[in-house]
């Protein structure tokens, strides 16, 4: 915190927490007295006070809006994390999500009284199964790693139907974390399949540990480092082969919506972030949407419930026995049908862009990432030979002998008024910093994070500037945290001081 006499600098207002400014019997708003006057409360009558702070109006809204100056969005600034899709999201589908017959109503109305919100998502499947070429979705998985969890389930669900229950599922040493921890809650061993050296999966390696006990391979395409896995049908023909089934991770398909149908890769299943492709606010851990879309293999046992469309409009199928002939769900993800406010954006989202736009605004994403790369590789690291795909990924090399960490440089970025980019992640490049510009970002935009990030790097290689890369950052209201502390040991809520 830089040294002055009050702690604030400028307009960033240093203040104490909303509790500790409480004072016992201030009130934003009077309030008439009741005139039901007798105890209907009993012996359950509160003995001691709420424990809401108590405040005046004026201090209510400058604490609040103190908070939101201190925040970082996509609204104020770029923000360049690899392997998010941290991307601007238009107005209008936040409009279109705050209407009131679809923020007003809720899961246990009659389908009669919510026939336009079910037609919403019978729409919003149409388009999924369009873009993707599958022949089914399921809409109610809550987030892409629940997504992959439907996923998984079925192709499980599927192996033991024909009698058939293999033990082991492979996974990528690049893969998502969520991958392996997927298939473990799924009862399944996991063995890893190692790269090519070029950021790929490895086919030779991936035959190599297929057989009859093999259940499914796990691959996110594009994947974790930035590029479009080539070799995806041989590899989808040889775990086919095997008898497996093949999942794909769909958290980069901002990559290739519109460009690449995912059945003509041969994925059995897949899950789509709605939540980063196709329009809601991402961060702060939610809200989130994961569909599954499922192969001919598959979609006899998506999961309940689903939409269908009959003479009677439309109606929500929530018994295996309502099913149809030849369904057999695995069983429910959630107990209602999904993120319904997510489908509204999304379904927006995609009827405003059209198929051409959202082939745009991919191909724009892409054209982004190979502009920073080419922009970039020549002072930093670059891991991998371009072209890239939705993001481009360097490492630490070109901080050799420096002293500065991959840490202290994003650090330092931060007061330059950039977030730092994905660090450390994948685990597979040392010292890894993973950034995604997506489609929504001006050349002008790119050029200043490029500008800054380049005068960084020189400035580091120039000698004698470790110490000022570990004091970064100086200019935010908090200086640099310890973060193995916050991680193990965080301090999640305020606690008044104990008595006496």
């Amino acid at each position: 915190m830089v040294d002055t006499i009050t702690g604030n600098q400028a307009l960033q207002i240093e203040q104490p927490l909303i509790f500790e400014q409480n004072e016992p019997g201030r009130t934003a708003v009077d309030l008439p007295a009741p005139t039901v006057q007798e105890d209907r409360l009993g012996t359950l009558r509160r003995k001691t006070p709420v424990g809401l702070p108590g405040l005046s109006e004026p201090q209510v809204v400058r604490h609040y809006t103190r908070l939101s100056q201190k925040n970082y969005g996509i609204d104020s600034v770029f923000y360049p994390l690899g392997s998010c899709t941290m991307k601007h999201n238009p107005r209008l589908n936040e409009k279109m999500a705050r209407l009131p017959g679809f923020a007003d109503i809720h899961p246990f109305q009659p389908d009669s009284t919510v026939q336009g919100a079910l037609e919403l998502m019978d729409t919003l499947a149409h388009w999924l199964k369009e873009l993707t070429g599958m022949p089914a979705v399921a809409l109610s998985p809550a987030a892409g790693a629940h997504g992959e969890l439907c996923g998984l389930m079925a192709i499980r669900a599927a192996l033991e139907a024909r009698g058939d229950a293999r033990k082991v599922v492979l996974v990528p040493e690049s893969a998502h974390g969520t991958n392996p921890a997927t298939a473990a809650t799924c009862g399944y061993e996991v063995e890893s399949i190692p790269g090519d050296g070029n950021g790929r999966v490895s086919l030779a390696g991936l035959k190599d540990k297929l057989g009859p006990h093999v259940a499914a391979f796990m691959i996110t395409n594009p994947n974790t480092c930035g590029l479009f896995e080539g070799e995806i049908v041989e590899i989808s023909q040889a775990v086919h082969d095997a008898g497996a089934l093949v999942y794909m991770d769909g958290a980069n398909y901002n990559a290739i919506m519109g460009r690449v149908k995912v059945a003509d890769l041969g994925i059995d299943a897949m899950h789509i972030n709605l939540h980063k492709t196709f329009s809601t606010p991402h961060g702060g851990g939610g809200p989130g949407s994961g569909p599954t879309v499922l192969s001919d293999a598959l979609a006899p046992f998506a999961p309940l419930p689903f939409v269908v469309h009959g003479p009677d409009g439309f109606r929500m199928v929530e018994h295996a026995r309502d099913a149809g002939e030849g369904q057999q769900p695995f069983g429910r993800m959630k107990g209602f049908h999904g993120q319904f406010g997510v489908f509204v954006r999304a379904l927006s989202y995609m009827m405003s862009m059209g198929k051409d736009g959202l082939a745009q605004a991919s191909g724009d994403a892409v054209l982004n990432a190979n502009y920073l790369h080419a922009r970039l590789k020549g002072s930093l690291s670059a891991s991998y030979e371009g072209p890239v795909m939705h993001e481009a990924l360097f490492d630490d090399r070109f901080l050799k002998d420096t002293g500065v960490s991959t840490l202290d440089f994003a650090k330092a970025m931060i007061d330059e008024g950039f977030h730092p980019m994905t660090m450390y992640f994948p685990l597979v490049v040392h010292g890894a910093l993973l950034m995604e510009p997506t489609e929504t970002e001006s050349k002008q935009t790119l050029d200043a994070f490029c500008d800054t990030l380049l005068a960084l790097a020189d400035k580091a290689r120039a000698g004698d500037a470790a110490d000022w890369f570990k004091s970064a950052p100086r200019h935010t209201p908090r200086r640099r945290l310890d973060e193995a502390q916050a991680a193990r040991k965080p301090v999640l809520r305020w606690s008044p001081p104990s008595e006496g």
